[in-house]
């Protein structure tokens, strides 16, 4: 009895922090030239990761059979949901799989989300957003049709919009929309649900001059996205992920071209501040998402061989 009051006196002392907590962070990740499949770095406080440097999930769908951007949420009932980027060109679709244990997974599945556009160049970066408002999951990623859209300095099979499709079950999924065309080429776009009617989109602008971070705003999941701001990040950056610790929101994303992972603070996604030289990501790790989990999942991936 001591030591259980000794615990709680301690806890209670360290409020705020994760000492007591039974809550831990996955970065879900992967390893150029993303032929190996899934991985995933740990974390006790959100900010210093560690590698876990195995592969949980060998990919086997799509033309190339490549697992590049894997973006991950656990559901209300407890499933891990994943949706990964399968060919870098070619595709009409993305992976998907789930897991109740992130060890063992269900029979991988090819989703065909533009099929009915025959000219898509490419599925880019599938995100996941589970609506606990509407009870439902929005798929969100990028692609190219050659001529559809207006375009800036780039290439037209480089002039990408953000799509979108919800579902259920993960067995019927909703007819394929225009989730965001912002008058520039855009990928890379993760939604964030700051409270009630109260959502940001993390994006990335995908034009030649800029190339860099940005957000927009909605009351919304499903928009219409609003203000678009100027760039929070310098040019050649990408793959942004979002997770609130404590009383801050954290924007990592991948300065390619320094070959670095990067990482901004803001309480308001208005004001922000470079916070690279608080964390600490693994060298090799490439865009994913975060989920908060029980400590005890990062125990037991600890001990997969």
């Amino acid at each position: 009895m001591r030591r259980i009051i000794h615990y709680i006196s301690l806890c209670v002392v360290l409020a705020g922090s994760l000492s007591c907590s039974n809550k831990a962070y996955l970065f879900t990740s992967f390893h150029e030239p993303a032929n190996e499949g899934l991985r995933m770095l740990y974390s006790d406080d959100g900010k210093r990761w560690n590698d876990l440097n195995k592969v949980l999930l060998k990919p086997t769908v799509g033309n190339q059979k490549v697992m590049r951007d894997p973006s991950m949420v656990q559901g209300p009932d407890g499933t891990f949901h994943l949706v990964w980027t399968s060919s870098w060109r070619g595709d009409k679709g993305f992976g998907y799989a789930s897991s109740n244990d992130l060890i063992n997974w269900d029979e991988q599945q090819f989703i065909p989300v533009m099929q009915h556009e025959p000219t898509t160049v490419n599925v880019w970066a599938p995100e996941l957003f589970y609506d606990d408002q509407e009870q439902q999951y929005l798929i969100i990623w990028a692609s190219c049709i050659p001529g559809r859209f207006e375009r800036g300095i780039e290439e037209d099979s480089n002039n990408h919009r953000m799509y979108v499709t919800t579902t259920k079950d993960f067995k019927t999924f909703s007819e394929t929309k225009l989730f965001l065309d912002p008058g520039f080429s855009v990928i890379d776009a993760v939604i964030v649900k700051r409270g009630a009617s109260d959502y940001v989109l993390v994006l990335k602008d995908n034009t030649r001059p800029e190339r860099n971070i940005k957000v927009a705003f909605a009351d919304n999941p499903m928009g219409p996205w609003k203000n678009i701001s100027s760039p929070f990040t310098d040019q050649f950056t990408e793959g942004p992920s979002v997770v609130k610790v404590n009383n801050e929101w954290l924007i990592y994303f991948d300065a390619y071209q320094k070959k670095i992972y990067e990482a901004i603070s803001t309480k308001d996604f208005s004001h922000f501040k470079n916070v690279t030289s608080e964390v600490k990501v693994p060298q090799g790790h490439k865009h994913g998402t975060i989920v908060k989990v029980r400590k005890k999942v990062v125990e037991n991936l600890k001990e997969v061989k």
